[in-house]
C-alpha cells in the first residue's frame, strides 16, 4: 500500500497536468488556428496568460512541498498532522489556481497562497522535529 502522502502529491501533479492541458487548449487558436474568432483573434487570450503564470507558480513553492513529503515518506510511520498539511497544500493549490485563472483578485490570491505557505512550513517543521531518529536508510 502506498504511503498516505503519495495521494496529496499525486493530486498536485494531476493539477499540473490539467493546467498543461488547459494551456494547450487555450493556445490552440494562436498556434494552430483552431478555434479562432472570425476576426482571427484568440477567444482564450485572457485566460492563456493566467494559466501560463499559474503553471509557472506550480514549480516554485510546491518544490518544497514535494521535497518535504519525500523526506517524510522515508520515515517508517505516517503522521496524521503531516497528512493534514499535505492535503491542505494540495487543496490550496487548486483554490489558488482557480483564483489566479478566473479572477484578478490579488488579495484573495495572496490569502489562498498563505494557506499553501503555512502548510509547507508545517510539513518542514515536522521534518525538522523528527530529529532523524525515525528515518529509514
Amino acid at each position: 500500500m502506498p504511503h498516505s502522502l503519495i495521494y496529496p502529491m499525486t493530486a498536485h501533479i494531476t493539477l499540473v497536468a490539467i493546467l498543461y492541458a488547459l494551456l494547450t487548449l487555450f493556445r490552440a487558436p494562436s498556434i494552430w488556428g483552431v478555434g479562432r474568432l472570425a476576426d482571427g483573434s484568440n477567444p482564450w487570450s485572457r485566460f492563456e496568460s493566467r494559466v501560463s503564470a499559474n503553471l509557472s507558480n506550480q514549480f516554485e513553492w510546491p518544490l518544497f512541498f514535494h521535497v518535504a513529503c519525500v523526506l517524510l515518506i522515508q520515515r517508517a510511520e505516517g503522521d496524521p498532522l503531516a497528512l493534514m498539511f499535505a492535503w491542505s497544500f494540495s487543496g490550496g493549490r487548486v483554490l489558488h489556481s482557480g483564483v489566479q485563472i478566473l479572477t484578478a483578485n490579488v488579495q484573495l490570491r495572496g490569502l489562498v497562497f498563505t494557506v499553501n505557505f503555512v502548510a509547507v512550513l508545517g510539513l518542514w517543521a515536522i521534518v525538522m522535529l523528527s530529529g532523524g531518529n525515525s528515518w529509514q536508510v
